[in-house]
């Protein structure tokens, strides 16, 4: 009677905690992705953290805002600038849009045009006209495709004022999981109903996904999008800095990279004449922006992720999908969990295996 009735409190403690649980996550859930976020923040700079901790150890408040004002200064502040010139860039882009100013259909058939006479017949003899076809599909999904990304960056600053509320939660939070991380992570990894060993592995998992993910392929892809944008403004291209913002999403994914944002305005300039903006694009995305990713993430991504390429890119995509921005760490997360509780699971029952067959 005793082992029943602690059975029954010990699956109504496990049912109010779940409750408990979604409760929690329904209130927060508009401030999720700014704690996401904060979490994020108060990992990446848990080492400058304890630097200045180490200075003065009995002044943890004042390390944790030195390093709150560090993270304003050296990221929130020129992010912020950034982002109001893609903001503005892309309020131009979204209007020109809608008056007709920008139209996929003429640049598709300037390229056509520009083809040579042989090419141009193959292409319209093609499918029976298929080109017709596919030229209109292509442009309704080019000037559909610009005028959401432009109309979402417009609807951002239109909401200034809840992203300024949401921003400064995660700045609070930021805060305090600085200063307070060193205990609240080890508490987090005791508490989950896991083996200590198998919680402490899929913590360190979490912890080296998260920091190439951003250190690397966030860093990198900033990196390319900068050098994009200077391209693009070099050759005279309008709104540079907000291709270059899509050139930075384009090469956070595998097997994409920034190459189908340089590629098509190359072939473009090329096709209508202007050759040497052609050719300055083709080089600079080959030579410079192709070999960024080569020289920076080897430095700064310490040891692999040990993520099929292919699963990073549907993870991505799908966390993207999913969450937003957020979804760009968030997928390769989920991803690398996933696989290292699988291996965690063959090692567990290889050695339960391997023990039986001995005894």
């Amino acid at each position: 009677m005793t082992v029943r009735r602690e059975r029954v409190e010990n699956g109504g403690f496990i049912l109010t905690l779940a409750l408990l649980t979604i409760g929690l996550t329904l209130v927060t859930w508009s401030f999720l992705g700014a704690l996401l976020w904060a979490a994020l923040a108060a990992l990446l700079f848990q080492p400058i953290f304890h630097r200045l901790l180490e200075r003065a150890p009995d002044h943890r408040n004042r390390a944790a805002a030195l390093t709150l004002l560090i993270i304003t200064v050296s990221v929130v502040i020129p992010a912020a600038i950034i982002a109001s010139l893609v903001v503005d860039q892309a309020a131009g882009v979204y209007t020109q849009i809608r008056t007709g100013q920008i139209n996929f259909a003429v640049y598709f058939q300037q390229v056509h045009d520009a083809l040579p006479d042989r090419l141009q017949h193959m292409v319209d003899g093609f499918g029976f006209g298929s080109f017709e076809r596919a030229q209109t599909r292509i442009s309704q999904a080019l000037s559909a495709s610009a005028s959401t990304l432009a109309g979402r960056a417009v609807s951002i600053g239109a909401n200034a004022a809840a992203f300024l509320l949401t921003f400064g939660v995660g700045l609070y939070v930021t805060y305090f999981l600085l200063r307070d991380g060193d205990r609240i992570g080890p508490a987090v990894v005791r508490a989950l109903p896991l083996r200590a060993d198998i919680a402490s592995r899929l913590a360190a998992k979490f912890e080296s996904v998260v920091r190439a993910t951003i250190k690397g392929s966030g860093v990198v892809a900033l990196v390319q999008g900068a050098l994009g944008a200077i391209t693009f403004w070099v050759v005279g291209l309008p709104a540079a800095l907000l291709w270059g913002m899509l050139m930075v999403l384009a090469a956070l994914l595998p097997a994409v990279g920034p190459a189908i944002i340089w590629g098509p305005v190359a072939i473009y300039l090329l096709a209508t004449g202007a050759i040497w903006e052609g050719v300055l694009v083709i080089v600079s995305g080959v030579v410079v922006i192709g070999l960024a990713d080569n020289i920076l993430r080897p430095r700064l991504v310490g040891r692999d992720t040990g993520i099929p390429d292919w699963l990073v890119l549907v993870t991505t995509l799908g966390g993207i999908n999913l969450l937003g921005l957020s979804g760009i760490v968030v997928g390769p997360v989920a991803a690398a969990l996933f696989i290292a509780a699988w291996e965690i699971l063959t090692e567990e029952r290889t050695a339960a295996t391997t023990e039986t067959i001995s005894t």
